[in-house]
């Protein structure tokens, strides 16, 4: 069943006495009729974090005029906040390579609805999912990098990106690091899924890494894009044991599931502004 149009505002700020009382005073004092609500202190940064969602008809204003009357309270707590409208479709951009089990699983969850996502197109470095991209309806494009080109690769892959007014870019499985620039300017956008358990196992080939080192779990992490290679804000993660009679190939089957789990949990908490980052860390309102 499709949710009621919703407002969500997210917002972290220094802890302190009254925070919910200012925030829902306000709703209060135009109406707001509040359908969902969460919050998080944390001692030791002395930080609070919250997520609270209003029924948009139930305010006499739109959202432009919400974020003009919020903003003094925002100010006065030192707040860093946004407010987002449900029924505004977040467009999310994929970037794939050869591995196609992420991408086959976001596109059969954006065809039955639940992802409540547009996708304005499918950047790869490869031409193989062309046809079934474009099976979908969905505009492809195919962008090669190489050793001699990456700068214009990823200067075209930016520029596709605004074309399309993206605000959610996923590498889902996209074998290619991107460049710091690139990472910069999308901050909090970018969603990478990586097939091991960070921060174990960074880089290149971590099935096999976990292979050789004989562990007994594996894992996949999701989490968004910063210039320093799988170090950025972990959104979530998952594990599955595994025993000493897998092999590698074992390994990654194993974690192909994973990965599409983890992917698209972690998508829908970006998606439903379910996700704070605060430094290299994220708080999360499941």
């Amino acid at each position: 069943m499709q949710r009621q149009h919703h407002y969500t505002l997210s917002a972290s700020c220094p802890d302190r006495v009254g925070i919910v009382a200012k925030v829902a005073s306000f709703l209060a004092e135009h109406g707001g009729w509040i359908l969902e609500t969460a919050h998080h202190a944390d001692n030791e940064e002395g930080r609070y974090f919250m997520r609270i969602e209003v029924k948009a008809d139930s305010l006499p204003f739109m959202l432009s005029e919400f974020r003009e009357r919020f903003r003094p309270i925002g100010e006065a707590l030192e707040m860093r906040w946004k407010i987002t409208d449900s029924a505004v479709k977040k467009r999310l951009v994929i970037l794939v390579s050869k591995q196609e089990h992420c991408l086959y699983d976001l596109l059969s969850r954006w065809q039955s609805k639940e992802l409540d996502v547009e996708i304005p197109c499918v950047i790869s470095n490869h031409e193989d999912f062309r046809g079934f991209v474009e099976w979908h309806g969905i505009p492809f494009h195919h962008v090669p990098v190489t050793r001699d080109n990456k700068e214009q690769a990823f200067a075209e892959i930016h520029r596709i990106y605004e074309e399309v007014s993206g605000d959610t870019m996923v590498l889902a499985r996209y074998m290619q690091i991107l460049p710091p620039d690139l990472c910069s300017a999308f901050p909090g956008q970018i969603l990478n899924i990586h097939h091991s358990f960070l921060p174990s196992f960074v880089g290149a080939k971590p099935y096999h890494q976990a292979y050789a080192r004989g562990v007994k779990l594996i894992g996949a992490t999701c989490h968004y894009v910063t210039p320093d290679l799988d170090q950025g804000p972990i959104i979530d993660q998952d594990v599955i044991r595994v025993d000493h009679s897998d092999t590698p190939d074992d390994l990654v089957r194993y974690g192909k599931d994973i990965e599409k789990t983890v992917l698209a949990r972690s998508l829908r908490y970006h998606l439903e502004d379910r996700v704070i980052v605060h430094g290299n860390k994220t708080v999360v309102f499941r």
